[in-house]
């Protein structure tokens, strides 16, 4: 564990090529993981990269944590709170500036992969946020327009780029929500990618092997 005093607890994998100011990519887990979920995969990004894998705040029982609660009731089947992940998107917004002022990275060069719940705090941190991050890997997600900051229309997008990518026959979130990414992200004018690959709600080796790719020539 990180001994410096963040708001959000994690872990970190130092950049293996030394820079003056490392290029930073944020791991955001899905609900009842932890930090160490997608951290198993560091070893295999990009050398140059600073990675920092967190924890979401909410614990749950008996492990795992979560970015916000998620409700299920006999009527409405199951549903997001959405309050809570307004305030998860406020923390990781937060959080991104601590990380690059506490570790002396590079603030022009942030990348946030997210999977599942935290892919849907990714969509949510950058179109809320855009002039914090660059670069989006968003696995198993969605956007979530409820959680986004009031306006964020008129937010000036030209240099985000998406790589989204979802499970054909993802059991927990429908392939159907991801698909209406692209097209939503399409009329902001942002430069995106979306792959879908046969699996339910995971990351394909293949899967992994091109959001590596794609992120290479971005950082």
């Amino acid at each position: 564990m990180n001994t410096k005093e963040l708001s959000l607890q994690h872990l970190i994998r130092k950049p293996k090529t030394q820079t003056e100011k490392p290029p930073l990519l944020i791991m955001l887990h899905g609900y009842g993981s932890d930090e160490n979920d997608l951290f198993s995969f560091a070893e295999e990004l990009p050398d140059e990269l600073f990675v920092v894998s967190v924890k979401a705040p909410y614990p749950m029982q008996p492990y795992g944590n979560a970015w916000y609660a998620i409700h299920w009731d006999n009527q409405d089947g199951k549903f997001s709170d959405d309050e809570q992940a307004k305030e998860s998107r406020e923390l990781i917004a937060g959080f991104i500036d601590e990380a690059i002022d506490a570790y002396n990275l590079n603030a022009e060069n942030v990348t946030l992969l997210g999977f599942s719940q935290g892919s849907i705090l990714s969509y949510a941190v950058a179109l809320s946020y855009p002039e914090k991050v660059k670069n989006i890997i968003a696995l198993s997600g969605y956007i979530n327009k409820a959680i986004l900051k009031p306006g964020f229309e008129k937010n000036d997008f030209s240099s985000l780029s998406f790589y989204c990518s979802h499970g054909s026959v993802d059991q927990v979130i429908p392939v159907e929500w991801a698909r209406k990414t692209k097209p939503a992200l399409d009329e902001l004018n942002i430069e995106n990618s979306y792959s879908e690959f046969p699996v339910g709600h995971g990351v394909a080796p293949q899967n992994f092997f091109e959001l590596r790719e794609w992120l290479k020539k971005r950082i």
